[in-house]
């Protein structure tokens, strides 16, 4: 199911990023920055693809099924187009922040998120890594939202939008944005540190294109110039050449850690416990990992 507002964005957005990124691969080898590997550009297409199958798959379920049956129990209607826009956009990047809260401090929703970090590159490219398995419970962050009144068809549309800039944000060669800018909305600089594996910067700069959330909540953090961003995960993927396994390797390692001999207890803090705890310390959190260095 798609309104016609996003099938016209589509249409637009595709040649606009195939233009997008293919001046910035030019420029990149111009400048032997080597921003971009072949490999890499091919992974991010096939992860792109394959969730794009798995939304469309779902939308009939999701979307024509429970946030429409949500959207006739509302308890707002809100007649001001502008105002709607307006709070439609607010409401849904602060429901995308707290999505992508929980998918990096809850280990099984970081088992299907992983993915989108599993470049070391990052490039424009990147942006289009995505968490391939994400619509199956993307559409619960929603339901708030459809209930106060906003029509399914119209997050769907201002998630491709707000999804837009998520992408143009995937950049090196925009070092730092006016201090104004900074402040409210995300910036390049904002999210190389959250593309980052150093331990000062992991889990920090979650929005989507607003930064006040991560502000608000604590999970703010500068792209400092005495720590150079290195991006990829803290422990690489094996086998990192394998789509399908970019994709599942982290279900491995949790099913793994979930058949350790331990408490019962354990073993659910292993599914929603943050990434990186351990019953017995052999690994650690990105919060404790900062303790150590602090």
């Amino acid at each position: 199911m798609e309104s016609a507002k996003e099938t016209l964005f589509i249409l637009f957005s595709i040649p606009f990023y195939t233009i997008l990124i293919g001046t910035e691969v030019v420029i990149s080898n111009w400048h032997q920055h080597k921003y971009y590997s072949l490999r890499s550009t091919v992974e991010n297409i096939f992860l792109t693809l394959f969730n794009a199958s798995v939304d469309l798959t779902l939308r009939t379920i999701f979307y024509l099924g429970i946030l429409l049956w949500c959207y006739q129990h509302r308890i707002y209607t809100i007649e001001n187009h502008l105002l709607y826009w307006f709070l439609l956009f607010i409401l849904e990047d602060m429901a995308f922040y707290f999505q992508h809260r929980i998918d990096h401090y809850c280990r099984i929703f970081w088992a299907v998120h992983v993915t989108h970090h599993s470049s070391e590159e990052f490039n424009l490219s990147t942006g289009f890594r995505s968490s391939a398995l994400q619509p199956v419970y993307r559409f619960i962050y929603f339901i708030p939202v459809v209930f106060l009144g906003f029509h399914p068809i119209d997050i769907v549309f201002m998630y491709a939008v707000t999804q837009t800039y998520g992408i143009l944000v995937h950049t090196q060669y925009v070092k730092k944005m006016p201090k104004w800018f900074e402040f409210l909305f995300v910036s390049p600089s904002h999210h190389r540190v959250h593309h980052a594996s150093n331990i000062i910067y992991l889990d920090k700069n979650m929005g989507m294109c607003l930064i006040i959330w991560d502000k608000l909540f604590g999970t703010f953090q500068e792209e400092l110039s005495t720590e150079p961003v290195k991006y990829g995960l803290t422990k690489p993927a094996s086998k990192s050449n394998n789509p399908f396994h970019i994709i599942f390797h982290e279900w491995i390692a949790l099913f793994k850690d979930f058949s350790k001999k331990t408490t019962f207890s354990n073993k659910i803090k292993y599914l929603f416990m943050p990434p990186g705890w351990s019953h017995d310390g052999s690994s650690k959190t990105a919060n404790q990992m900062r303790k150590d260095i602090s």
